[in-house]
């Protein structure tokens, strides 16, 4: 079923909306839950409450792109849990990794709300002017928290050439930022 038909399920308040969003996407919600949390149950509760999150958001927005809003919801439910276990001194997953690599190139997020508005803008702006191969495992990575196996193997290229591919991207990611006026 095409995100459209989705959408339209949600809006007419039909359950059949979140399975069948459920069966489109759920491999990639949980992929993502999972990259980040790196527990199998928790990625599943993640999930569960996205869906729920979906269908409370949906009306009245109608997302377009659809899969961003619905990844986004996860990501964001994910990192959540995450910040609360880490309270509770339990860290692990993908995504402990990615955060180690991007602390290098970006600026702690301790400013003002505006400030991390433009960071966000600099970084969307940035992965426009790089090439799709190096763009797509720079948000596999760093969005969706993917494995440097998992990368290697949907693209094909070695793990030396991914982790080649994103150390370069990283490099050109801080001097953007740089010449952005912010700082690293």
């Amino acid at each position: 079923m095409d995100d459209e038909s989705i959408l339209d399920l949600f809006w007419q308040r039909d359950e059949r909306a979140v399975s069948e969003t459920s069966a489109k996407y759920g491999r990639l919600c949980g992929k993502i839950a999972f990259g980040i949390l790196g527990d199998p149950q928790d990625s599943e509760e993640i999930v569960n409450t996205a869906y729920f999150r979906l269908w409370n958001a949906i009306p009245p927005k109608r997302p377009d792109p659809f899969m961003p809003f619905l990844a986004r919801i996860v990501r964001n439910l994910a990192l959540n849990r995450l910040k609360a276990e880490r309270t509770q001194k339990r860290f692990g997953g993908e995504f402990a990794l990615s955060l180690d690599e991007l602390d290098e190139c970006i600026p702690d997020k301790k400013g003002a709300q505006s400030d991390s508005e433009h960071i966000r803008d600099c970084l969307n702006s940035f992965l426009k002017t790089q090439k799709r191969e190096p763009r797509s495992i720079f948000v596999m990575r760093y969005f969706y928290c993917e494995s440097i196996e998992d990368i290697a193997a949907k693209t094909g290229y070695s793990e030396s050439k991914v982790k080649s591919m994103l150390f370069r991207t990283r490099n050109k990611l801080r001097q953007f930022l740089e010449s952005e006026g912010i700082s690293v």
